[in-house]
């Protein structure tokens, strides 16, 4: 087969109306690299959320469901189920928030790019593990735990980064 169909599209610009592609490739598109200003430009139009905003939106989030589920259950232990449930979320993520922020490790790796990925991974270890060992204390934590109510708390408060990325989206579009 000397030829290969591959789809018209805005991707491939080069591809004729039949969608005919040469064998050796060479009709791919050109990569380019971005200038500087073309670069800075392309990072003002993206969305940024600040990350002690999203904690703070989710600590919020969990307190309101945690008297919202008081409210409709009248049950504490259902409104603790609730908040540790949502703690289990919002304590890891503070500290993981605080590690790549203001540590001291945070500033010592600021300038070096694979240091800073190091990092951010190092801290979200840091955070899953402490949401596991949170998780695994429930029980004992909590008197009378609500499975139901802590895995309430623990998914909406989840739930809560991508609304903050959903309105954050939203703002940039009606901004710019």
């Amino acid at each position: 087969m000397s030829k290969m169909l591959r789809p018209s599209s805005p991707a491939h610009p080069e591809a004729n109306a039949e969608g005919v592609w040469g064998d050796d490739g060479s009709q791919e598109p050109d990569i380019r690299s971005l200038t500087r200003e073309e670069a800075r430009e392309w990072r003002s139009r993206q969305p940024i959320l600040p990350i002690w905003r999203l904690v703070a939106v989710q600590l919020l989030a969990g307190l309101f469901l945690g008297g919202l589920s008081w409210w409709l259950t009248q049950r504490v232990q259902v409104a603790l189920s609730v908040l540790y449930g949502s703690a289990v979320v919002v304590i890891p993520s503070a500290l993981m928030a605080y590690g790549l922020t203001s540590s001291a490790l945070a500033r010592l790796m600021a300038g070096i790019a694979q240091a800073a990925f190091a990092g951010f991974l190092f801290w979200e270890g840091v955070k899953v593990l402490l949401a596991v060992a949170m998780l695994w204390l429930a029980p004992q934590v909590v008197p009378g735990l609500s499975w139901l109510g802590l895995l309430l708390g623990l998914v909406v408060t989840l739930k809560v980064y991508w609304a903050g990325f959903l309105i954050q989206s939203r703002r940039s579009k009606q901004n710019g």
